[in-house]
């Protein structure tokens, strides 16, 4: 199975993010297109780009950046409740249809400002069953004329979305609770994993397969992949420096210990109790001071370094990546020029 390599595109309201240089008009249609279209010319697939409440809508920005690029294939993290299925459905479909096939989707149902655009949701169990019946009318509707639902939590009568699609998106999907992965298994066409160890990665993909064969899973098998910063630099030894100086700027920083953890996040600051670097390369110190998400964790070493342990997790299983550090544009250049070749030569 060939490997698919996507970066990080930050559209944030405010600059910095994760210590990004750009400051005037960082999140600028110029700004964004610049690095859309720099991971086009280093060999990079595509981008993420991650949604809230409090930033610029996902959706809009992942459809001007296609319109602005020929291959660059944008992953589309978007929310149920905030979008309706059959609403997101159309919407994915004219994109898809637009872009010559490029849409990629990653679904998210972790927490958010959710009274802010007139949502709510209950406990683990209803926010997962909602999202699980999101991606079974989504996918009716992109393979089915005249489709009829009515679930717990949502409804279609008579629903036909145009245009027709020959390739629908992929489904992404991330989540470490028993509730998210009974999700993935049955019903996503992609997991995303964060920065774990080989052993904790290995573990979680062996139980999503039996989770998998136990549902009855109806698609294609589920595929996996890998959500993780990486610091690269000429050398081992620079790379070590400036991931050291990096955590030691970050401890000057602000930060909540208590702050709301979801499953797959309390799984990565759990790591650090097992060390500050574990397996080759994997630095869990910067979820002490405040790293999140892929934040969290991160692989560090010259280009080498980091493409021997991202071959390791291929050997496990995952065969999508998604990248990033930061400053964002000089990072896509610097790494795909220098680790992409490993990986795809």
């Amino acid at each position: 199975m060939s490997s698919e390599f996507l970066w990080y595109i930050p559209n944030q309201n405010d600059p910095g993010h994760r210590g990004d240089d750009v400051v005037t008009g960082h999140n600028s249609l110029d700004t964004l297109t610049e690095q859309a279209l720099a991971l086009e010319e280093h060999g990079w697939g595509g981008a993420l780009l991650g949604t809230g409440w409090g930033r610029p809508d996902t959706f809009t920005v992942a459809t001007a950046l296609a319109a602005r690029t020929t291959t660059f294939k944008p992953l589309i993290a978007i929310r149920p409740g905030y979008w309706r299925p059959a609403n997101f459905a159309s919407a994915a479909a004219t994109l898809q249809h637009l872009s010559a096939g490029r849409v990629l989707v990653n679904i998210v149902s972790g927490k958010d400002n959710l009274p802010a655009y007139g949502d709510s949701e209950g406990d683990q169990a209803h926010r997962y069953g909602r999202t699980a019946e999101f991606l079974r009318i989504v996918r009716r509707l992109w393979a089915e004329e005249n489709v009829t639902f009515s679930g717990e939590h949502f409804s279609v009568t008579g629903s036909t979305v145009v245009p027709r699609l020959p390739v629908p998106p992929r489904l992404y999907f991330g989540g470490a609770s028993e509730a998210a992965e009974k999700v993935a298994a049955a019903e996503a066409d992609v997991q995303l994993f964060w920065g774990e160890t080989y052993d904790g990665v290995a573990e979680r993909i062996d139980r999503l397969k039996q989770l998998s064969a136990s549902l009855g899973r109806e698609h294609a098998p589920l595929e996996f992949g890998l959500r993780i910063t990486t610091l690269v630099r000429d050398t081992t030894e620079q790379a070590w420096a400036d991931a050291e100086a990096k955590v030691a700027s970050m401890a000057r920083s602000t930060f909540d210990p208590n702050r709301f953890v979801a499953v797959g996040q309390q799984r990565l600051l759990d790591l650090a109790a097992r060390g500050d670097v574990l397996d080759d390369n994997l630095y869990t110190a910067p979820g002490k001071f405040g790293g999140g998400g892929a934040g969290t964790t991160w692989l560090v070493g010259s280009a080498s370094d980091v493409a021997s342990s991202l071959r390791k997790y291929q050997n496990l299983g995952i065969s999508h990546f998604v990248l990033s550090d930061t400053p964002y544009l000089p990072e896509i250049k610097r790494q795909g020029q220098e680790l992409l070749p490993l990986l795809l030569g």
